[in-house]
């Protein structure tokens, strides 16, 4: 793999009652991926930007927000502007798209921009410009602990051909089911940043999980 092997770790599957000592567990990780669900445009509910705003003050590396919401044309600014390093949205939810990112950007925020796993890439490929990280989701949104679709790796195959033959600096994210194993599959395919939860924080060895997925994404 030529690209960068970037991990972040989802507190979705951290313990929330000590989610300071949660995020200092993961410092030797690139950025923390932090969920944020409204039970509309997924079937849970999850933490909101005021305790994003919180995270964002004692996290000891950057946040990786991740909006499975409706209507992220109107709520997606807040989080950078609460100091996000980076804003992902759903193209399946966004009303302007191509506007939204532009204003990610102006916000001093990274724009990022979500696919399900059912949904064609081939539409947002001329929008590659625009974004800084294109995320395909490797599992239905919604809940941690699935199992990785496979079906989903000629997609990113597709992806990394596209991000390269456009000539934009864009990071290939995949989110679900990662693990030692299957971080060798997507990283094959040409992903380059990782989301993992449960993979990290069920583990005994936070650190350990975290460097033994940079080491199976690296084999290649």
């Amino acid at each position: 793999m030529s690209q960068a092997c970037s991990i972040h770790p989802s507190i979705l599957s951290a313990d929330f009652m000590n989610l300071e000592s949660e995020l200092n567990a993961i410092a030797t990780a690139d950025a923390v991926h932090v969920d944020v669900m409204d039970n509309h445009f997924v079937p849970n509910l999850t933490l909101g930007l005021p305790l994003v705003e919180g995270i964002q003050r004692v996290s000891p590396i950057p946040l990786d927000v991740h909006l499975m919401i409706s209507d992220p044309d109107r709520w997606a600014p807040a989080y950078a502007e609460a100091g996000a390093a980076s804003v992902t949205f759903h193209a399946e939810a966004a009303t302007a798209p191509i506007k939204l990112a532009r204003t990610l950007r102006s916000l001093g925020a990274k724009s990022s921009m979500a696919l399900r796993p059912v949904t064609a890439l081939e539409p947002y490929i001329d929008m590659l410009p625009e974004l800084d990280m294109l995320l395909l989701m490797t599992v239905e949104p919604g809940f941690g602990g699935q199992a990785f679709l496979d079906v989903v790796v000629p997609k990113i195959r597709r992806a990394r051909a596209a991000i390269d033959g456009s000539g934009a600096s864009v990071a290939l994210q995949v989110d679900g089911g990662v693990t030692a194993e299957t971080i060798k599959i997507a990283a094959e395919a040409g992903a380059d940043t990782f989301v993992a939860g449960s993979s990290v924080y069920g583990a005994d060895d936070v650190a350990a999980a975290i460097a033994g997925l940079r080491a199976s994404a690296a084999t290649l």
